[in-house]
């Protein structure tokens, strides 16, 4: 006999609903284990074996403890915005994020797509699984897709309807573009003043830069992170995700949530103006604390830091390990860890500012005795001395990782054409209004006659909005 633990979802499918029991598993492998209970897409899950995770394929021997860990997927639509209608009239991908993260807690997004085409990132391939845009698939789940063509007078009126019912409308077209198609600002606030009305753009509604075009690279570049970014004296780089496409879409989201709290208070929406740029001059944080102290203009430092030693990555055996230390006993901790004693005990290194002043002679000691080691030996020594470090880990080793499994950091769901489709978790949990994941992301079009049907438009109108080329 073997324990067995199922975490997460996984319980459902044990009797009773129970997290451990007891089960014949000796000489079984942990895959054979769990389908015995009916576990689906299980291929997908780690496995812990007595702590320590292992593959699918590991045979499990008399008294082993065999933790299942699920991606998440299923739940329910009883989110912290449960009953909140979001008209989603975005693309590619600020806007889609701000409406997943809405969605993810239960808001209900409508996402109004051109008929025929759609939000562009549809046709962003490769990659694609089963001809669908991967890119599409990654952020566009918990939503439902209608098409309108807002030039035709009738698309026109649909969406004057889902305004009408509508707790958030998000839109991102270029600056002006919403306007000249009939619908400024002033216009959706007459439709439904309790509408919080949240545009996102590159550089703002109004000003010197609304009218340039904004692309992630772009909008890093100019709001200051590229000239942080990077080894001292090379190019230039990037963040490696659209990190100012994402953060722009997540303050959106933060500000439409304030948006809805203050309604409860006064009964009325607002407007809210979401830039690119605007996510990316907040992340500056200390550096521009920096500039604004005494006038300094950080440069590149690479991944150390200007003012803890050591704070960095270093190369192992098989591969990097990042290791900070932020005050002398996380120092000293760390000398023993790697049998550096001495180093512990070395005046030139005692104190952080020292450290700092030393650096060129530290850091090569450190960079020698963690090169003799294997990057899983420098971590497993450091962890159980309480000295923070981590692997730097590919995407492989990320979505396998048993922290990430057991946070439900990886998100599946069925898709009617590309089948079991997987993309990042929800990144924080909730024991009240759990977010979840509920919905395929939807094919174009494939809830317009639905949507249609709950605002008003009976069969025959709906089947002459698709006659007459609005929908």
């Amino acid at each position: 006999m073997i324990t067995l633990v199922l975490h997460g979802e996984l319980r459902q499918f044990s009797p009773g609903g129970v997290k451990e029991l007891r089960v014949n598993g000796a000489g079984k492998t942990a895959l054979e284990v769990v389908r015995t209970f009916g576990i689906p897409a299980i291929e997908t899950a780690a496995f812990i074996v007595n702590g320590e995770q292992r593959d699918a394929d590991a045979v499990l021997a008399e008294n082993d403890t065999l933790e299942a860990l699920p991606a998440i997927s299923g739940g329910s639509a009883d989110g912290a915005l449960a009953g909140i209608r979001v008209v989603d009239l975005t693309r590619a991908l600020a806007g889609p994020y701000c409406t997943l993260m809405l969605a993810d807690h239960g808001a209900e997004v409508i996402k109004v797509e051109q008929p025929g085409t759609g939000d562009e990132t549809r046709g962003w391939a490769p990659p694609e699984i089963n001809g669908v845009s991967a890119y599409y698939l990654s952020i566009n789940r918990n939503k439902r897709s209608i098409t309108l063509d807002l030039k035709h007078p009738d698309g026109k009126l649909a969406l004057e309807r889902l305004i009408e019912r509508a707790d958030v409308v998000v839109e991102t077209f270029s600056p002006g573009t919403f306007s000249r198609l009939g619908f400024p600002k002033e216009r959706v606030r007459a439709l439904n003043p309790r509408a919080i009305f949240c545009q996102i753009s590159g550089f703002g509604q109004d000003g010197p830069g609304r009218a340039w075009a904004a692309y992630d690279l772009i909008v890093q570049g100019m709001g200051g992170i590229m000239s942080l970014t990077g080894e001292p004296g090379r190019e230039p780089v990037m963040v490696g995700v659209p990190q100012a496409d994402m953060v722009a879409g997540m303050f959106a989201a933060f500000a439409i949530v304030a948006a809805l709290h203050a309604r409860e208070r006064t009964g009325v929406g607002q407007c809210i103006d979401a830039t690119m740029i605007g996510g990316q001059v907040a992340l500056l944080s200390r550096q521009a604390a920096r500039y604004f102290a005494d006038g300094t203009v950080p440069k590149p430092e690479g991944n150390v830091h200007a003012s803890i030693v050591p704070y960095g990555t270093f190369r192992a055996a098989d591969g990097f390990v990042n290791v900070c230390c932020g005050n002398n006993s996380l120092f000293e901790r760390l000398c023993h860890a790697l049998d550096l004693d001495d180093v512990a005990e070395d005046e030139r290194f005692a104190e952080n500012a020292m450290r700092v002043a030393n650096r060129a002679t530290l850091i090569p000691i450190l960079e020698k005795r963690i090169g003799g080691l294997s990057k899983d030996e420098v971590v497993k020594r450091l962890r159980e001395a309480n000295v923070p470090v981590g692997p730097i880990n590919d995407l492989a080793t990320v979505f396998a990782d048993p922290t990430v499994r057991h946070l439900g950091l990886v998100a599946e769901v069925d898709h009617p054409t590309a089948g079991r489709v997987r993309a990042p978790g929800i990144p924080v949990r909730m024991d009240g209004t759990p977010p979840s994941v509920r919905m395929h992301p939807p094919l174009l079009g494939e809830h317009t006659a639905e949507v249609l049907s709950e605002i008003g438009f009976s069969a025959a109108e709906i089947a002459k909005l698709r006659k007459d080329g609005a929908v």
